[in-house]
């Protein structure tokens, strides 16, 4: 039997610290997927908070991260998802299956929290980093 066009689909997206990239996805994707996806983010080493910068950057386009944490790939163990993708190699490779997972993919992103120079440099790094994941979380939500 197909299932009913209603419901929603999983994602999960992993970062090593769950900081940054995991978590400009997350913001992104519940933003672009509207309400056909429920969005997770998770980390294998999680740093405990969502990055200031990652926060700024995404106000700047009103996608607010305020709300989200920095967690654990193992809160999510045995959970279910259609897809399951990874933003940087370490999180590759700490992380490389998840047994719930439905399909896999890695999208490979700068880390802008490791971005050298200046507060505004530093800001348009993280800028950058948020173009790039808008616009492969778009193309791939055709």
């Amino acid at each position: 039997m197909d299932e009913p066009s209603n419901m929603k689909k999983r994602v999960l997206i992993l970062c090593t610290g769950n900081s940054c990239r995991s978590q400009i996805a997350e913001g992104w994707w519940r933003k672009l997927g509207g309400d056909k996806w429920d969005v997770f983010s998770a980390g294998s080493k999680p740093v405990g908070f969502v990055h200031p910068l990652a926060v700024e950057a995404m106000r700047e386009v009103d996608v607010d991260l305020s709300a989200q944490s920095s967690k654990h790939v193992d809160e999510f163990a045995g959970q279910p998802f259609d897809l399951v993708i990874t933003v940087c190699d370490s999180a590759r490779e700490a992380c490389p299956t998840l047994p719930g997972a439905e399909r896999t993919e890695h999208w490979l992103f700068d880390d802008p929290a490791a971005a050298a120079g200046t507060s505004g440099e530093v800001l348009v790094a993280f800028q950058q980093v948020c173009d790039q994941i808008r616009d492969r979380i778009a193309s791939f939500l055709g």
